[in-house]
């Protein structure tokens, strides 16, 4: 039996490499993220399932790796089914007055730029059935959140244009508003936050795919 395909942007850590992790029970995970270690430790638990995954080490704001990425992705396979977008660039909050504008630069490259270019390169290999999922994350107006929250806002903006330009023809474009999470990310917006009261990005993970596949 061929498995489906599944790319997971954002796949080492949090709530990417849970959603691989309950992915590869039906898909062929490809894993994409800057961190070598979390893709191997995540390749481990995939394997330990009996699953297959492909890691991919790269960086989403290099045009030039993304478009070999893609070529390979067509080459091997000819198409995917799944994409979900969770690589993000999360920029210490601070003061608009105070911010650092190299810290500025990567997180409109991050979330704005390559969310576009990624868009850009799987519109023509993902199945007309297939689906594409990305995560909100309101925080807009938000002391301390301007580079964060606006990037987020024109992150959505894309989406959305994509959501309804798609929906004639496919793939299905969603977005989901987790719930909060145990992760690395939200340890740097909230460091004082009493844990006890999130979920982990397992359980997440599964309700989110239930949700899309059963609602």
């Amino acid at each position: 039996m061929i498995k489906k395909i599944a790319l997971i942007t954002g796949a080492s850590r949090g709530l990417g490499a849970a959603l691989s992790e309950r992915l590869s029970e039906t898909h062929h995970i490809i894993a994409v993220a800057r961190t070598v270690g979390g893709l191997e430790d995540l390749d481990d638990r995939i394997k330990s399932k009996n699953g297959t995954a492909t890691l991919a080490p790269m960086d989403i704001t290099n045009r030039d790796a993304m478009s070999q990425l893609f070529t390979s992705i067509f080459e091997k396979w000819g198409s995917i089914d799944f994409w979900a977008h969770t690589a993000i660039h999360a920029p210490p909050l601070s003061p608009l007055n105070t911010i650092d504008l190299g810290d500025l630069d990567k997180t409109i490259a991050t979330n704005i730029t390559a969310t576009a270019l990624l868009i850009n390169f799987i519109s023509p290999i993902i199945s007309k059935e297939g689906n594409a999922l990305f995560f909100d994350d309101p925080c807009n107006g938000k002391k301390f959140f301007g580079a964060y929250g606006s990037s987020k806002i024109a992150q959505m903006s894309l989406v959305q244009s994509w959501a309804n330009e798609c929906k004639n023809f496919g793939p299905n474009v969603t977005v989901f508003k987790p719930a909060p999470m145990k992760t690395a990310l939200r340890a740097r917006f909230f460091p004082g936050e009493n844990k006890e009261n999130l979920l982990s990005p397992k359980s997440e993970a599964k309700r989110v795919l239930a949700t899309l596949f059963n609602p």
